[in-house]
């Protein structure tokens, strides 16, 4: 499998750990992230690429997935997210990894650089590489309501028809109960 992978400074060590330990696990590492240390070098350029990366592959049929990193993981998903076609998540257990491949078949997982040992980023990155999509019914069909979202604006008709409510306990346009 070929794992994109990128970083900004917060992550850079995360990230030379991850390239070093899945490569000797014979996973196929692509580093879209900076050469040299830089405190101020900014994340977006470099997570969009390994996204990019990651939607390129699969569309020629490469088993490909991606690892974003920063000091949180918040705003690196946030970029990765923003390629088309791109379902990124941020994990910070292995639950949350599971989960984000199972239920969502999310192409690129978002780790925080400074929310983790090395070691606990690799088992939580392992768990995400490891897990198989599950195609469950109910998934596919969320999924695709995503997808739809994101080329048409809708969802099948559905959000036109959706009212916000006030909040029972309180006054109809009011902030407190």
């Amino acid at each position: 499998m070929r794992v994109h992978i990128a970083t900004d400074h917060a992550g850079m060590e995360l990230s030379q750990y991850l390239v070093e330990q899945l490569t000797a696990l014979g996973y196929d590492m692509i580093d879209h992230g900076p050469e040299t240390y830089d405190a101020v070098d900014d994340y977006p350029a470099f997570c969009i690429h390994a996204a990019q990366a990651v939607i390129a592959d699969r569309d020629q049929g490469l088993d490909s997935l991606g690892i974003v990193l920063g000091g949180s993981g918040n705003g690196e998903q946030m970029a990765a997210n923003k390629v088309a076609g791109v379902r990124a998540a941020l994990a910070w257990n292995l639950s949350t990894a599971q989960l984000a491949r199972e239920h969502n078949d999310a192409q690129v997982v978002a780790l925080g650089g400074r929310q983790h040992t090395p070691e606990e980023g690799l088992e939580i990155v392992k768990a995400f590489l490891s897990t198989p999509f599950s195609g469950d019914d109910r998934h596919v069909r969320r999924i695709q309501q995503i997808a739809e979202f994101e080329t048409t604006g809708d969802v099948a008709g559905r959000l036109s028809g959706l009212t916000g409510r006030p909040y029972a306990g309180r006054a109809a346009g009011t902030a407190e109960a």
